[in-house]
């Protein structure tokens, strides 16, 4: 069957996000940060997916991927496709957005257009600011190479003995603690210069008696796919230290590197991070694009920046009643950030503060650095509550955090559970116990994303909460499965992964397929991150062929193979980019016309149904159920920010047809959302509610 490789996918995912930065109707400081998140991104693309390859290709193994390429070939394959990436991301900077940004009086200056008052500040902030920090690293022939540190800037340098004529080598590690972008006095808008040029202005006074004769700005990658070793594993936190620490010595994968470096110069480089031509990618321009992102958060310019979408109260919530009391009148679904994340916080704030609670569990995957539900559960263990909460250590790149929280709250009294062994847990769930007239009652939050109320703000997401039996019995077995190490049994309403839900997908899948053989309407729509599973693309393929009308809206990685007459002639496959990152995970079976309606923190990824704890709920409150249908048929419905995935796995926008109005998805759920909370506004403010005295 045909499939697409997923990184080759992944590296169409991040064109898409290039080409909202190419886009002339996008404010300018947008689109500069649509530029730096590509940068990230592929930073992180070679942290992991290229780090792995890598180990792969150096252990031998020729084994292929579900498309049918060896570690070897990907990576021929993926470098071929960067290096076409990265000379389209520096015409874009280059050509078009640095000229735009000095046009509207943002100027990022080269240190020979200073004026003499200029050339005194940048001095002055380096002799104050700069130089006191600054460590150079020398080579020392008789020792071993110098470390250099991932994703930083450096600087390599040849120096020569003003005596003697002798030269050797010397690398500045530039401090992340330091600005990229030092901003100067001017009378022509705010200028810039960068911090590198700075440095390298004034190499000498780190070397004094000696002379520099040429310098570079480069900057390393290395592999940080390293997987704990739980087998062997006494202490989790312990092992997973190890690892943090071995990112910092991994293999280089990646040398970044001015064109026009000198040869000596590169070639030091590339002795000391043993790294050759295949890891070599020479840009023109600045490096670590990524920290453009400094730029675009200026606020001076609000003709620049898109105007601000604020999360609305959603009308199920009123602000006055407790949590509790709006769960228990109704199962409250919110679509994040159109909806604030609040009424998630407020109801573990009122829990950790509310004496009649008896018990919080919590699964934790990342969390937001300066964390109102951290504070909760702190305060909440203090006041003699029972707090459970699942730290995943294993989340990658929020291992660091997640030990730093983790030994805060079990120095509080929390009961702390590091994940699962051999598996990551990733499900989105809080389960709270509380006395109510000597009566135990249970509330549950069941999510598509992260605790996090920094990520809530651009990612969108799904939000339950419910008080539903059955819904809190599930949880509380999941919980006692997941802390206890007990068999997760097949819940009441739940799918579980990696127990049950892959096999409940592909039953859905293949319930349509049936119907559509027997004559029946069939109809798939789901909205997720990504689909790499072989067995879910294959019953999608049958489910395809069997006459199914199947509708997918992948942000990311899809390796389905779209407008294959044989297999996808009924699948259509849709990508939004836009000013909130996609990240609800929402599945729709049509099942005769009475449709089942499902959300999940799952991907359709090998990884998720297989290597990971998740969880598929289902939504039974006719309210939420329909709004959930209304949000995916609306989600394709876009024809200004969408993009049509190609047969290739490369994308095409879509575009108004002749006579048809513009419809952007996402603007038409904000403004849903504020013509909701303002409806309810009204409403609130024409309604008498008196106050009664409180009960005996």
């Amino acid at each position: 069957m045909p499939f697409i490789n997923r990184e080759l996918s992944w590296l169409e995912f991040n064109q898409r996000v290039l080409e909202e930065a190419k886009r002339k109707e996008v404010p300018l400081l947008e689109r500069l940060k649509f530029l730096a998140i590509t940068a990230s991104n592929l930073d992180e693309f070679f942290q992991v997916r290229i780090g792995g390859l890598t180990v792969l290709r150096r252990s031998g193994t020729r084994k292929p991927d579900i498309a049918g390429f060896g570690p070897a070939q990907q990576i021929s394959m993926i470098r071929n496709r960067v290096l076409s990436f990265v000379e389209d991301q520096y015409d874009l900077l280059n050509e078009d957005l640095l000229p735009a940004l000095r046009a509207q009086g943002i100027n990022i200056l080269q240190l020979n257009e200073l004026t003499h008052s200029q050339d005194l500040q940048v001095s002055s902030y380096f002799s104050e600011l700069i130089f006191p920090i600054l460590t150079p690293l020398a080579i020392d022939p008789e020792g071993p190479f110098p470390s250099l540190p991932s994703l930083r800037l450096l600087i390599v340098c040849r120096l020569m003995n003003k005596e003697d004529h002798t030269s050797r080598h010397a690398f500045i590690p530039i401090p992340e603690n330091l600005p990229r972008f030092i901003a100067i006095q001017s009378n022509e808008g705010d200028c810039f210069v960068q911090i590198e040029d700075v440095i390298c202005r004034h190499l000498n006074e780190l070397f004094p008696g000696e002379a520099i004769s040429a310098s570079s700005p480069f900057r390393i990658t290395r592999n940080s796919d390293i997987a704990v070793q739980e087998e062997d594993a006494i202490d989790l936190a312990g092992e997973m230290e190890e690892v943090l620490a071995a990112r910092l010595v991994g293999t280089t994968i990646r040398i970044q590197i001015s064109k026009g470096t000198p040869r000596d110069l590169l070639h030091v480089v590339q002795e000391v991070t043993a790294s050759g031509s295949a890891e070599l990618y020479r840009v023109n321009g600045p490096l670590a694009l990524a920290d453009f992102m400094q730029l675009s958060q200026l606020r001076d310019y609000e003709e620049l920046c898109n105007p601000p979408w604020l999360p609305q109260p959603s009308p199920l919530i009123d602000h006055a009643t407790p949590m509790f009391d709006s769960i228990t009148a109704q199962d409250i679904l919110l679509f994040h950030p159109y909806e604030s994340f609040d009424p998630v916080v407020r109801l573990i704030e009122e829990a950790a503060a509310d004496p009649h609670v008896l018990a919080i569990k919590q699964v934790l995957y990342r969390t937001a650095s300066d964390s109102r539900i951290i504070k909760a559960l702190l305060r909440a263990a203090e006041a003699g509550k029972q707090v459970t909460v699942l730290v995943e250590l294993k989340a990658r790149f929020d291992e660091a955090r997640n030990l730093d929280r983790a030994n805060i709250l079990q120095r509080a009294g929390v009961q702390i559970v590091y994940g699962v062994r051999d598996l990551k847990t990733h499900a989105k769930v809080t389960l709270i116990a509380r006395n109510e007239d000597g009566h135990l009652k249970r509330y549950v939050h069941l999510g598509t994303g992260n605790y996090n109320e920094t990520t809530a703000q651009f990612y969108t997401d799904v939000s339950y909460l419910t008080c539903r039996p059955e819904f809190v019995s599930d949880s509380s077995l999941f919980f006692n499965a997941v802390t206890g190490r007990s068999k997760l049994l097949r819940l009441q309403k739940f799918c579980a992964a990696p127990t049950h839900m892959k096999a409940r997908i592909l039953e859905l899948i293949d319930a349509e397929a049936g119907r559509a053989r027997a004559g029946e309407a069939a109809l798939i729509m789901a909205k997720f991150n990504s689909l790499q599973d072989p067995d879910v693309i294959e019953a999608l393929y049958r489910a395809s062929r069997a006459g199914v009308e199947i509708k997918l809206n992948v942000r990311g990685v899809c390796c389905l193979q779209t407008g294959n007459k044989r297999y996808s002639k009924n699948i259509e496959v849709r990508s939004i980019v836009d000013r909130y990152l996609e990240h609800a995970r929402i599945f729709y079976f049509h099942q005769g016309g009475d449709p089942e309606v499902y959300f999940s923190s799952a991907d359709w990824m090998t990884r998720n149904l297989e290597k990971r704890v998740e969880l598929l709920v289902p939504v039974e409150d006719p309210r939420s159920k329909k709004r959930l249908i209304q949000i995916l048929k609306k989600a394709f419905r876009d024809n200004t920010n969408a993009f049509e995935i190609l047969k290739d796995g490369s994308s095409v926008r879509i575009i108004p047809k002749t006579g048809e109005k513009p419809f952007r998805y996402q603007a038409h759920l904000q403004k849903e959302a504020t013509k909701a909370a303002k409806a309810c506004e009204r409403e609130r403010a024409t309604t008498f509610t008196p106050h009664r005295p409180p009960e005996q």
